[in-house]
């Protein structure tokens, strides 16, 4: 029999997990909108996006500015509970609802990807010249 091996990630949540999550939003540029899942990988554990979302309506009028607003559901909709402040919010940025109330994810996602690039690209190395074989040589 095959012992299950558990799956062991570092402890996401915890103190100042709320703050991180504050952090991260703040990286989604006006226009585009990302999901409480991408925000969770971003933070170590795609497995905490229902955090993400109690660390959002945590949210109080004393904490500086977050675009909570940005964050959607992987469907594409809203689902936080001024989903109608939400949307209208999105829409003033530029976003586009479809008649079902959903975002195109494929045109308005931000995944951060472009963020995690810590190194510049390498620069291209001049290919050394190749001598080439003297005449006494082909001998």
């Amino acid at each position: 029999m095959l012992a299950v091996v558990p799956v062991i990630e570092p402890r996401v949540v915890g103190p100042g997990f709320n703050a991180r999550v504050y952090a991260v939003v703040r990286q989604v540029p006006a226009g585009f909108v990302t999901t409480y899942g991408h925000v969770a990988a971003r933070l170590g554990s795609p497995r905490v996006a229902r955090h993400v979302g109690f660390a959002l309506a945590a949210l109080t009028p004393e904490h500086e500015p977050v675009p909570w607003h940005r964050v959607i559901n992987s469907q594409g909709r809203v689902s936080h509970h001024r989903a109608s402040d939400q949307q209208r919010m999105l829409e003033d940025e530029g976003v586009v609802f479809d008649a079902r109330g959903r975002v195109d994810l494929k045109r308005y996602l931000h995944t951060f990807a472009a963020r995690e690039q810590t190194k510049p690209p390498a620069k291209k190395r001049a290919k050394a010249p190749v001598k080439k074989p003297s005449k006494a040589s082909r001998r």
